[in-house]
């Protein structure tokens, strides 16, 4: 794998350490076992798929801490004691450890184990106040939107010498 130098980067950016971090722990993990895939099926939904022949779902870990997602495969001991006549063994055993950096707002909803793949379901959900919105040029102020009270409501009228500022709203007789 190549070795990459971020020194000249460092001098012309701010706050990317973690960025570069993640870049140098990626390319120092394991060239490829297990082998994996990454599928996209939508905006917000994901599918990591993970080739665990051999292994049993009780030997199998799937774990999320602090926005890393970990899957660790490790044979059962008393398996491996018993002598088998293996003339070839083309099939991997060993343990492995395999972390995935999960984005912002990423959550893991489901986990799978199908035909010697191990299928992790992974959405992303957005919370209302990060998701985009258009602001409307020349709209009503942010404060109009603020529920206030009747009383707000009622000094608003009266400032506005009686015209309606609460659309599909009027006040009884009784209350001016």
């Amino acid at each position: 794998m190549r070795a990459f130098d971020f020194s000249p980067l460092f001098r012309s950016t701010v706050g990317f350490d973690r960025l570069f971090d993640l870049v140098d722990s990626y390319a120092e993990q394991s060239a490829g076992y297990p082998p994996y895939n990454i599928e996209r099926s939508d905006e917000t939904h994901y599918r990591i798929s993970v080739a665990v022949a051999g292994f049993a779902e009780k030997e199998l870990s799937v774990e999320v801490r602090e926005g890393v997602l970990s899957v660790t495969g490790k044979r059962d001991e008393s398996e491996k004691s018993e002598e088998k006549g293996y003339l070839y063994q083309g099939i991997a055993g060993r343990a492995f450890e395999r972390r995935f950096q999960l984005a912002e707002h990423v959550e893991v909803r489901d986990a799978k184990l199908e035909n010697g793949l191990l299928h992790i379901d992974l959405e992303r959900i957005v919370p209302e106040e990060k998701k985009p919105r258009q602001i409307p040029i020349n709209g009503p102020r942010a404060e109009d939107h603020r529920r206030q009270g009747p009383r707000g409501l009622i000094r608003r009228f009266h400032k506005n010498q009686g015209r309606e500022t609460v659309p599909g709203f009027s006040f009884p007789p009784s209350v001016l």
